[in-house]
């Protein structure tokens, strides 16, 4: 394991055993802590800070599992079909992904649960905190904790559109449903009063923490959407946040794309703005080498469990890949398989193993693995494609985070961290704000326009830069960019797309309602002050 991460992944452990995650209401602040035993150093703040940054990694789901489904497996960039009755789990995946979802659906509940699971901590956090003793660490660790609550109540603005706003602890009443723009503006203010006390520094100490780059981040991707998100069009303010972080020189875009996204990546990656930390066994949370790959694979990738084979995408999405020496195809497997040395993957079979459909005689072959585009169904009421060999190879699958040979064996997870805010994301967030309307502007004597901004990041991937790009285009490079790093569905629903067909799914422009999702049933029967969103 990485040095660095090693140390991460062990202070944020020893936070999660002194102070207790806890997700209901009313519970006694002075039950843990008194005035002899308030955090007093960075250390003992840190401590009590651990178990935010724990609930947002796999605080009951998973950022990188459930949460990434929520946002991915609506869209097109991912998809988990049906397999002759195996993965489709009562319809959750097929549900997501044709928008038939319903305020019961699992992930509409665990996120819910998740997200105020995390604002319900830092609201306690915050409470502890303004009792302390004022002392040099206090303003800072203050400061951390309402970016933390501000990036929980952006992926609940985000999801939901119409949530509580709670900011004491405990809440004596049942908090009542605010609107989208009154959340915006609290999560807003909220940032921008913490940035004067968060930390500037980027090392291994401020790694998978709140800083200024992050609020940063998060104010230019709130501006850019604050269009759908409030009416009110911010443009200019997102390309003001992206230069605050550009105009520092804090973060460059790593030369070698591949190395952002491996198991090994960590502080030394200088392209990570705010990052969730994943371990195989300190924290666990990331499975997509579980879902992704297939057994046959197994050696090759020297995983050390028996993957799966559910999660791929679809072609529609595949598409995007187009671009001549673009080493973000290589994130992709199609085709042939072979391994290191050359040869070619083989798996002795038969014929009606390998081909459901083949009525011959049955024989015994040696067959080259092959992973196919195509996601043609055998049973289109529950979006099956298959079983059979090839029908498990159906749908290009995604080494982005590439597999893990330290993997857990046993729970199958692995080592990844889950980047949230990089570089490459802020100058296509500038870049596409400039095309909606804002001036471009001068960073270090270079003046960016949305081409420059794009040819950044095109040459980062060895493809051949552009010299004009349109909107369309802009959401195109975000797909090859940013696939699989969890901000699909925003992008979407920002360009008017969310509504398209796409793989199994027929548009339908009618369901604009399903850009947010259903408060919770379970939410609704416990608190009659809830309103559930229109639509649902």
């Amino acid at each position: 394991m990485n040095i660095m991460k090693r140390h991460i992944f062990l202070s944020a452990l020893l936070p999660a055993m002194l102070v207790t995650g806890c997700t209901k209401l009313d519970v006694n602040v002075e039950s843990q802590y008194t005035s002899g035993n308030f955090p007093s150093t960075s250390a003992s703040y840190a401590a009590a800070i651990g178990p935010l940054y724990t609930q947002l990694a796999n605080g009951g789901i998973s950022y990188a599992v459930e949460y990434w489904r929520a946002q991915e497996l609506s869209t097109d960039e991912a998809i988990i079909p049906a397999r002759d009755g195996n993965y489709d789990d009562n319809g959750q995946y097929r549900f997501m992904h044709i928008h038939t979802w319903g305020k019961d659906h699992p992930y509409v509940t665990g996120c819910w649960q998740w997200g105020f699971g995390g604002i319900n901590t830092a609201n306690r956090l915050l409470s502890l905190f303004s009792s302390a003793p004022d002392n040099a660490t206090k303003p800072t660790a203050i400061a951390e904790v309402k970016a933390m609550r501000s990036l929980f109540y952006f992926f609940m603005m985000d999801l939901y559109g119409n949530v509580p706003i709670i900011d004491t602890f405990p809440v004596t009443g049942l908090p009542a449903t605010q609107d989208r723009k009154k959340v915006f503006e609290f999560i807003e203010s909220n940032l921008k009063s913490a940035l004067p006390n968060l930390s500037s520094a980027v090392d291994a100490s401020t790694y998978g923490h709140a800083t200024k780059w992050m609020a940063f981040a998060l104010l230019s991707k709130m501006y850019l959407n604050a269009e759908y998100y409030t009416g009110t069009p911010r443009y200019t303010e997102a390309v003001a946040m992206a230069d605050s972080i550009l105009i520092n020189n804090k973060f460059s875009l790593d030369a070698d794309y591949a190395s952002i996204f491996k198991p090994d990546n960590g502080p030394q990656i200088k392209e990570t703005i705010f990052a969730i930390p994943y371990d195989a066994n300190l924290i666990q949370g990331n499975h997509f080498t579980r879902f992704g790959l297939h057994p046959y694979l197994q050696a090759k990738y020297s995983i050390p469990f028996r993957p799966s084979v559910a999660l791929s995408t679809i072609p529609d999405f595949y598409a995007y890949f187009n671009l001549a020496n673009d080493i973000r195809n290589a994130t992709w497997l199609n085709g042939k398989q072979y391994n290191w040395d050359g040869t070619p993957i083989m798996v002795a079979t038969t014929m009606k193993s390998l081909d459901a459909t083949y009525s011959g005689t049955d024989y015994n072959i040696n067959w080259h693995v092959e992973i196919t585009p195509d996601l043609t169904l055998v049973k289109s009421a529950t979006m099956d494609v298959g079983n059979d060999i090839k029908g498990q190879l159906k749908g290009v699958r995604s080494i982005k985070f590439y597999p893990d040979p330290n993997a857990n064996a046993s729970t199958r997870y692995q080592g990844n961290d889950m980047p949230v805010f990089r570089l490459a994301d802020i100058l296509l967030m500038k870049a596409e704000a400039i095309l909606r309307g804002a001036t471009a502007t001068t960073v270090n004597s270079e003046l960016q326009t949305a081409p420059v901004l794009v040819t950044k990041v095109r040459t980062r991937a060895k493809a051949v830069g552009v010299t004009t790009i349109d909107l369309q285009g802009l959401l195109d490079e975000r797909a090859r960019e940013l696939a699989w790093e969890g901000w699909r569905r925003n992008d979407l629903i920002r360009f008017n797309k969310f509504e398209d067909a796409w793989g199994f799914k027929t548009k339908n422009t009618s369901e604009t309602y399903k850009r947010i999702y259903p408060i919770p049933a379970t939410e609704l029967a416990l608190n009659p002050n809830l309103k559930q969103n229109l639509g649902y």
